[in-house]
């Protein structure tokens, strides 16, 4: 899986996860720490931060599968570039900033 679309799937179900989960992966993904280096931080095995960071991939992916607001956003983005009326479009995409914009004011970023 690639990394990118891990982290968009983080952005809109980040939220979900525990607090653990959450800072190993911060810690993993945009820290850019190893393995060694999360597991020295938290004093916890390494292997303990391996199988926490593949439960929340498990996770993410459970939840884009179930609700597909990744895969919806797209979509949306996708039908903005094509619509030729402004006012529908404006809407739009209002509706899907409003989204990420929620996303970015309750994020630790």
């Amino acid at each position: 899986m690639d990394n990118f679309y891990l982290i968009d799937l983080y952005d809109i179900y980040g939220e979900l996860l525990t607090d653990k989960q959450q800072q190993y992966f911060e810690d993993y993904y945009f820290e850019n720490l190893s393995l060694q280096e999360i597991s020295e931080n938290y004093n916890i095995s390494r292997n303990a931060i391996y199988n926490s960071l593949k439960d929340v991939k498990n996770k993410l992916e459970l939840y884009e599968s179930k609700l597909k607001i990744n895969q919806k956003n797209k979509k949306l983005k996708e039908i903005v570039t094509i619509i030729d009326d402004k006012k529908i479009k404006k809407e739009l995409e209002e509706l899907i900033w409003k989204g990420w914009n929620y996303v970015w004011r309750n994020s630790v970023y």
